[in-house]
């Protein structure tokens, strides 16, 4: 088992794994360098294996139906588990009410509670006097620092003298963030520097070193503290890239999101993710998606950069119809796109690695 930053973890997505609402949980069980994921919390697909269920390939994390199970699982493995860790990223980033016993159940024995979710756990008297009882910790990831510890921009971002890209989307919930990690890794492998910028609280859970979660930050604050990442970054890893993680996308009603990223962390060029399956905005019938052309345009116009490639999500496609679903979007837009989700991330790399700055 290789270290990570903060142990064994048992993952909470009961009733949300593989949809929308499982993202976080989705991230951990496809990598993360905060955790080792231990088994994921989901009745609905108690018995499996969460990678099998979630891509097609197994990776020996089980889902199970209960705390009581999971900590069952890790005792099978002769694991201590440090980490209970909430998976869930549903709509308004509210916590159900029946996660609060399995949540007790965590602290009851002593397990630090992560959450990524705008109910604050820290803000529940009951959890908190628990914690302090069995000398465990709440983080509330999303908890806003107070404001004598944020950034406003100052314009530092200029002395980034690295490729810089941001992983943009035609809608939420799309793959972003997952397509930022695997080029990330595919520039890596290719004997290169990259860093990521996280920008909500899943990258943080995976472990991105500078991270900042947009969603939850003071406006006044949401240019600087992308900025701050980009240049701390830059100034103590000295990368040949760096990816900027996007939020939301630029024209979604409920989460509109990237015109900071673009504004402040001034992306040399955009990678655009997109799923050729999706009419409406993720959870919004009746909000048709604009076209992909016009998103284009909408960047070009409000950053003055190109979109560089496509990052193709597959979603209701069948294997046998990404290629020609990629070669589809491709004529759309006479940009090349990549599925790198199921076929790796060398090709795109590639075409980055070209544009590094000498």
């Amino acid at each position: 088992m290789s270290k990570k930053l903060d142990g064994s973890a048992i993952v909470y997505c009961d009733g949300a794994f593989n949809t929308p609402n499982g993202k976080t949980a989705h991230g951990l069980v496809r990598f993360t360098e905060r955790y080792q994921v231990e088994a994921v919390i989901d009745g609905k697909y108690s018995g499996q294996d969460a990678g099998l269920v979630l891509d097609g390939k197994a990776n020996g994390i089980p889902i199970v139906d209960s705390f009581a199970k999971a900590m069952e699982t890790c005792q099978q493995k002769n694991v201590q588990p440090k980490q209970f860790v909430i998976g869930l990223a549903p709509d308004g980033g509210r916590l159900p009410v029946e996660a609060k016993s399995e949540i007790k159940e965590a602290l009851q024995i002593g397990l630090n509670v992560d959450s990524g979710l705008h109910d604050f756990l820290t803000n529940d008297p009951v959890l908190v006097a628990l914690a302090k009882e069995n000398d465990c910790t709440i983080r509330d990831v999303r908890k806003t620092p107070d404001r004598d510890q944020l950034h406003f921009f100052t314009g530092d971002i200029e002395e980034v003298n690295c490729l810089k890209i941001a992983v943009l989307g035609t809608d939420s919930a799309i793959g972003k963030r997952t397509t930022a990690w695997l080029i990330v890794h595919a520039v890596r492998k290719a004997g290169y520097k990259a860093e990521m910028v996280g920008t909500g609280q899943t990258a943080w859970m995976q472990g991105a070193q500078y991270s900042m979660i947009m969603d939850s930050c003071i406006n006044d604050f949401v240019s600087g503290e992308i900025e701050h990442a980009v240049v701390n970054a830059y100034q103590e890893k000295k990368p040949d890239l760096i990816v900027i993680e996007g939020q939301g996308s630029l024209m979604n009603p409920a989460y509109p999101g990237g015109f900071e990223i673009l504004a402040a962390g001034r992306p040399d060029f955009v990678i655009l993710q997109h799923a050729p399956t999706r009419k409406e905005y993720d959870g919004f019938p009746g909000y048709p998606l604009h076209p992909i052309d016009e998103q284009i345009n909408a960047i070009k116009v409000i950053s003055g950069k190109d979109v560089l490639a496509i990052t193709l999500n597959h979603e209701l496609l069948r294997d046998d119809q990404i290629q020609s679903a990629c070669k589809d979007v491709t004529a759309e837009t006479g940009l090349p796109c990549f599925d790198v989700l199921k076929f790796g991330a060398d090709d795109l790399a590639q075409l980055l690695i070209d544009k590094i700055k000498k």
